[in-house]
């Protein structure tokens, strides 16, 4: 055999080879494998998608408005704080969209216009207010659906999901695909939750916080808010802290007297991990600040011995401890009747950050397991039925030939999901039919060969003469074929989403894998026939 053969000979039982112990964690043998196998080659193969093995498919819309109202209160507070260190007396607040001044002062302007060019003056008789820019507000939104992508993201990939799929979708819709997911509404709410962590003193000293009940039930919320309207201080607002009654499960309300002003952010945060306590075994979350929250925190406990501190997250009161001395060190507790779950969930989402604005859900989808069984055996009937279709007519037309080309197809097909495994693919239906399409590809690729083959013959030249004459005239036309399929593929893929790129990776995997089965393997068994024996007559 000569030597040239040999090496393609090689190269095909190597790739074939590759292709085997890429599949095999998709295979029942895997769990017999030694661990240091299991450690070094890939262990995850193909990975079914949200419509073949069930899961949840969730749409929100980035409420960007309301990045935009966030940012409004933060520059108030920030110039509030600027304007007294400057030691200029105004009255810096929010009315709608506008941030008001008032008296109404060429300094306060100044301030304005130096450290806030974001913004713009807005016309009034007598009062200085500011808005945020039209420019500024839209990169603002922006901002808030790519931070609200990578927020969401993160918390994804902490929970576990295996192969979810995230992406925008127009200007402010979040797309998110959570394949296998067995609890829906604990990944729903894990997403959703804006986790704006705050640390804000309880008012405890004024006539409105002696009025409060010490409880409401649970629905009731309202009717106290009503009540108290127009009673409470400027600066302070009524919020509601949780208590489950651990004997009867009954949940009440306690409504607390808190300062608007935060003393401290989530997004000084370093870390936060569950932990028991050891009284009554219930899990908390423990937090730590970074360097800066740190030092904020020792100065706000240092400064406020005796009085107490309100957690709070997103508008929920969790507790209200005492400060009984400066803490020092940057570490502190949120309890709140957590199960093990809700705290691991917290710890979470504080770990991720908080979203820059509230998530509105658009769409909710929960793909039952069943339904991606029956995608699955659909997928089977419909590859198995074509190809074994294929394989009948290809030996009926082509004879031998066609058997060599059958040859080349199960080849392709080995490679294909032995390089989708290496690549831990995510297989869909549409998938699964640009697996199928790529099988017709290849057996249109023979089909050329082949009938350039005859073409030769019938010009009277040997069958040696004809192979090679038949591979070399159809060459450029299947590599072209090839080629423009290849673009298209990576189009799809680059500007596709979810389902779109699965079928753009497997019909690029099958178009190259193609290339070589047709114009390597199929030639290697032809050259190996015309080495043995002078072939007298071709069977095509």
């Amino acid at each position: 055999m000569k030597k040239k053969i040999l090496w393609r000979l090689l190269l095909i039982a190597f790739t074939f080879v590759l292709a085997v112990v890429f599949f095999l964690p998709n295979t029942p043998l895997f769990r017999y494998m030694p661990e240091w196998w299991k450690n070094s080659m890939p262990d995850k193969g193909i990975v079914l998608g949200l419509d073949l093995q069930g899961g949840l498919h969730l749409v929100f819309e980035v409420e960007g408005d309301k990045a935009v109202e966030i940012t409004t209160e933060r520059y108030t507070a920030q110039l509030r704080d600027l304007l007294a260190k400057k030691n200029i007396s105004a009255d810096v607040t929010v009315s709608g969209p506008d941030i008001i001044i008032t008296p109404s002062s060429a300094e306060a302007r100044k301030v304005v216009e130096e450290n806030y060019p974001a913004l713009a003056p807005v016309e009034t008789d007598s009062r200085l207010a500011y808005r945020i820019s039209a420019k500024e507000a839209t990169r603002i939104k922006d901002s808030a659906s790519d931070q609200a992508l990578e927020t969401i993201r993160n918390r994804i990939d902490q929970f576990g999901v295996s192969e979810p799929t995230i992406h925008r979708q127009g200007e402010n819709e979040v797309v998110i695909q959570l394949p296998g997911v067995k609890d829906p509404k604990r990944a729903i709410d894990l997403i959703g939750k804006t986790a704006q962590l705050e640390f804000k003193l309880v008012d405890d000293e004024t006539r409105v916080a002696a009025e409060l009940p010490m409880s409401v039930a649970a629905g009731e919320e309202e009717n106290l808010l009503q009540q108290f309207s127009g009673k409470l201080p400027e600066d302070s607002e009524i919020l509601f802290e949780k208590k489950v009654n651990r004997e009867t499960g009954v949940m009440i309300k306690i409504p607390v007297l808190i300062k608007k002003q935060a003393s401290l952010t989530g997004d000084l945060l370093s870390d936060a991990k569950v932990n028991l306590d050891s009284r009554f075994n219930e899990p908390y979350v423990s937090i730590s600040f970074n360097a800066a929250g740190a030092k904020l925190f020792e100065e706000v406990t240092g400064a406020n011995v005796k009085r107490r501190l309100a957690i709070i997250l997103d508008n929920t009161v969790y507790s209200a401890p005492v400060i009984q001395e400066k803490i020092s060190g940057g570490d502190a507790q949120i309890t709140g009747n957590f199960t093990l779950d809700e705290a691991k969930d917290l710890s979470i989402v504080l770990r991720a950050g908080a979203l820059p604005a509230p998530l509105k859900m658009l769409q909710n989808v929960t793909v039952g397991p069943s339904l991606g069984r029956d995608s699955i055996e659909a997928g089977k009937r419909a590859g198995i039925i074509g190809t074994i279709a294929v394989l009948i007519f290809m030996i009926f037309y082509y004879r031998l030939s066609g058997v060599i080309a059958n040859f080349a197809l199960f080849l392709n097909i080995f490679l294909l999901l032995g390089a989708m495994a290496s690549l831990n693919a995510t297989l869909t239906l549409p998938g699964i039919a640009g697996i199928i399409l790529a099988i017709g590809m290849a057996v249109d690729s023979n089909v050329l060969m082949f009938e350039r083959m005859r073409d030769e013959l019938r010009a009277g030249k040997t069958p040696r003469a004809a192979v090679d004459s038949g591979y070399d005239k159809a060459f450029w036309t299947i590599f072209d074929s090839h080629v423009t399929t290849l673009i298209t593929a990576a189009v799809l893929f680059q500007f596709g989403t979810g389902p779109i790129k699965g079928f753009a990776v497997a019909l690029s995997l099958g178009v190259a894998i193609n290339l070589f089965t047709a114009l390597i393997g199929t030639k290697s068994v032809f050259d190996i026939i015309n080495s043995r024996r002078e072939l007298k007559k071709l069977s095509i």
